[in-house]
Order: C-alpha cells, then structure tokens, then sequence
C-alpha cells in the first residue's frame, strides 16, 4: 500500500506538470504536431487539470506520511516530476503524444456532432 502511494504520489505530480505544459503554445506543438494550440476555455482547462493533478499528488503524499513528512516526499516529488517533464518535453516529446491525443480527441468528439443542414 505505501508503495503503490508512492508511485502514484508521483505519477500524478508528472501528470499534472505534463498538462500545465501542454497548456502552453510550444510544448503543445512540439508533442501534437498540430499548428494550432488550444486556446480560450481549453487552456485554462488544461492548467486547471494540472493544478488539480499536482493538488492529488499533495494528498496522497499526505495520505501517505502525514502533514510532517508528507509535504516533503511532496516537495521532492514535484521537484523531480517537473525536471522528468522537461526532460520528457526537450529529447522525448513524442512520448507525451498520447496524452495530447486523449485531449485531441475529447476535443474532436464535442466538435464532431452533425449540424444540420441550413
């Protein structure tokens, strides 16, 4: 059980770094390959995501060790997520494609609906 909040501790801090970033204009074109970004309400979306991911990290941290020790397992965890996605971001990026996609596609699904004609 420790074990797995560890892990999940940190995968959400890498998570919710990776969102952050993907709301910004040149990482998300780096990973989607797409020209346009998301703008307006998506991005704010995806920022808030990722605040809301490293805000689960802190709770599971927490969950974890307590407010003592679990707020710098936190700390180290973000730390490190933020440096991992950075990394990810300059010689990896194609490996954060997935999760542009996940976005891609949510986003084509709403705008996909048939309208009708005139």
């Amino acid at each position: 059980m420790q074990s797995a909040l560890l892990i999940a501790t940190a995968l959400a801090a890498y998570l919710g770094f990776a969102l952050l970033a993907l709301g910004q204009a040149r990482p998300w074109q780096r990973v989607a390959q797409t020209p346009p970004p998301p703008t307006g309400l998506r991005l704010l979306a995806l920022r808030m995501l990722g605040g809301l991911a490293l805000a689960l990290s802190l709770g599971l941290a927490l969950l974890r060790d307590g407010p003592s020790f679990g707020a710098l397992l936190w700390a180290t965890a973000i730390t490190l997520a933020a440096l991992a996605v950075a990394f990810t971001l300059t010689w990896r990026p194609k490996w954060l494609r997935p999760l542009s996609a996940i976005l891609l596609l949510t986003r084509s699904k709403r705008h996909s609906g048939a309208k009708p004609n005139g």
